[in-house]
């Protein structure tokens, strides 16, 4: 039987309505920054929370989820929990570590059937801690916590003065995710150029570039970068479902416009329907290398996005949470903390968040070959990483200004990256160019191939 998170359309429908929502709200609340977060982990940890809710409080978690009952909540997780987040690092896969923890005062005791859910529906762990009297112990446990489920990329994500002696649970969700791309891109062709800010300005970062066939899609306004990751340790393996998504605007301002089209489509399939499904001749092409770190207290924008009684002491109802101990001390969430780190380079992406080619010579030109298609991302554009099958975004964010390469760094040239794979058909060229775009995008492409041949 097909795990639910294929089968069951609700579980990634949820999950990517509440994505795109979420990637509106933090787009526009930082317009000037860089952005990741996993929208799987914190929708992991809003279900954990709603496992506990009852009432009006679990209608809002419902509502925002996108799903019908606590019981369907818990099903969708272990889905995505069995299949999205299977590891396959012993296979040759990419990594993928998940943890979702929830700390309580240790004057609040769990209902023994929301810590059995929890752990078994959720894999979450359910702990104790004294937030009135340790704070400060409390913070260094939950940072020990997070480090170690993140390997250690994420060294802490509370600090001091996060938590009060009023605080009652927190919740606080990690992703880790490491693959490497079915098709590497050569390190030695990787070289400094402009990269165009939002205001205009430009500055110098690492670019990877690449004259292989490449998952591209155009469409009016936009292009999509699909880059697969490797399932296996042999160089004939077939990729896995997981791959980086890149939306990148045609306009260097273009960004904002993109994300509102992603974001308030009338399809809640957008980010599929756009994907390239076809490989196709790159004329230029370049990637910069990025990493990206950002850390917030969701809770603001989770209420703007219409979960609230949850953080109000007057009205919420956590009651199948914690056992009744009598003082009638009201309980409510008081803080969905979340961060996130991802860093793409030429082997592949590392987040707390294809073809192998044989070299083959390069041919006289074809007039009947088809145009090339340029990707060159050298202003703000934004990122999903999915997994295929089901749709499910583990990460997404935008870059408005990729990491500077490192002072004094030399980077090499030669090799011969430029191979061409002759058990795979180049599919249709999925945009129109004029004919003096044509032909300056086969010039770049002849270019670059005899600099990948002759160095």
């Amino acid at each position: 039987m097909e795990s639910t998170a294929t089968t069951n359309p609700l579980a990634c429908g949820g999950l990517t309505a509440l994505s795109l929502r979420l990637l509106g709200e933090l787009a526009e609340t930082g317009a000037s920054t860089n952005l990741v977060f996993s929208p799987l982990s914190i929708y992991a940890a809003l279900a954990l929370t709603a496992a506990g809710a009852r009432g009006v409080t679990l209608q809002e978690f419902l509502a925002v989820l996108g799903a019908r009952s606590r019981d369907e909540l818990a099903e969708i997780i272990r889905g995505f929990t069995e299949q999205i987040l299977a590891d396959r690092p012993l296979t040759g896969g990419p990594h993928v570590s998940f943890a979702c923890g929830l700390w309580h005062d240790e004057a609040r005791k769990l209902k023994p059937a929301f810590c059995d859910a929890a752990a078994h529906s959720y894999k979450a762990e359910t702990r104790a801690v004294d937030f009135r009297e340790k704070p400060g112990e409390a913070v260094n446990l939950i940072n020990a916590w997070v480090a170690a489920a993140t390997n250690n990329l994420i060294d802490s994500i509370l600090a001091d003065g996060q938590v009060s002696d009023q605080t009652d649970i927190i919740v606080v969700n990690a992703v880790y995710f490491k693959g490497m791309w079915a098709g590497p891109f050569n390190k030695e062709y990787t070289e400094d150029d402009k990269f165009h800010r939002l205001d205009g300005s430009t500055f110098d970062v690492p670019f990877m570039q690449s004259c292989k066939r490449q998952y591209i899609a155009c469409h009016e306004g936009f292009k999509v970068l699909r880059l697969q990751y490797k399932d296996g340790h042999r160089r004939c393996s077939p990729p896995s479902p997981f791959s980086m998504c890149v939306f990148l605007p045609d306009a260097r301002d273009g960004l904002s416009g993109l994300i509102s089209r992603i974001v308030t489509s009338s399809s809640s399939d957008f980010i599929r329907e756009h994907l390239p499904t076809s490989l196709v001749t790159v004329g230029e092409f370049g990637l910069p290398r990025f990493k990206l770190t950002f850390s917030s207290d969701m809770s603001s924008v989770l209420q703007r996005l219409g979960l609230q009684v949850a953080f109000d002491l007057k009205e919420a109802d956590l009651c199948d949470m914690v056992e009744d101990d009598g003082t009638g001390m009201p309980l409510a969430l008081e803080r969905i903390i979340h961060k996130a780190v991802i860093e793409v380079n030429e082997d592949g992406t590392e987040s707390a968040a294809a073809t192998i080619s044989r070299m083959k010579g390069m041919a006289a030109p074809n007039k009947n070959a088809p145009v090339p298609v340029d990707f060159v991302a050298d202003h703000p554009f934004v990122f999903f990483l999915i997994e295929e099958e089901s749709g499910a975004i583990l990460f997404a964010g935008t870059v408005l200004e990729p990491s500077p390469s490192v002072p004094g760094e030399k980077l090499l040239r030669g090799g011969s990256d430029c191979s061409v794979d002759d058990d795979v058909d180049i599919g249709p060229v999925q945009c129109q160019l004029t004919s003096e775009n044509a032909n300056r995008s086969l010039l770049a492409s002849l270019r670059h191939c005899l600099r990948c041949l002759f160095g």
